[in-house]
């Protein structure tokens, strides 16, 4: 894990499994002191109390992934970057525009959302199918 700051967002992701492993799911968490919120698209709508269709918050734990599979830390955002980024998790529910629709390939899926909550200010490899889906 990346430093601990007051307020930050961190953005994580964790290789799918059998198959897909060349793939990985992105996932991003706003860190404010000791609280952390989780932010996600997932494939099955309505996995979590907090849910709104595919987009869920605190569905798994911040930093974990599925079964024994680890994730991994790719970037913090801190300052200005965080504030923004932030805002548009938090204002996801109503602003995204895919909440009820999911699709592997081309997308809209997870790294669809990631990508447009994060915009210009950080563009996800390769491995991230979907990161292109649409421009937000």
């Amino acid at each position: 894990m990346a430093s601990a700051r007051k307020f930050s967002v961190q953005l994580w992701a964790g290789r799918l499994p059998r198959v897909v492993r060349f793939a990985e799911h992105c996932w991003l968490v706003i860190c404010d002191g000791d609280r952390t919120d989780r932010w996600e698209v997932w494939q099955y709508p309505n996995q979590s109390p907090q849910s709104w269709g595919h987009l869920h918050r605190n569905m798994l734990p911040a930093f974990g992934w599925i079964r024994d599979s680890r994730g991994y830390f790719l970037h913090e955002f801190v300052d200005e970057d965080a504030e923004a980024i932030a805002e548009r998790l938090v204002s996801s529910p109503k602003e995204y525009p895919w909440c009820d629709r999911y699709h592997y390939v081309p997308g809209p899926n997870s790294n669809t959302y990631i990508q447009w909550c994060l915009q210009d200010r950080y563009r996800l490899g390769v491995r991230a199918i979907g990161r292109g889906f649409a421009r937000w």
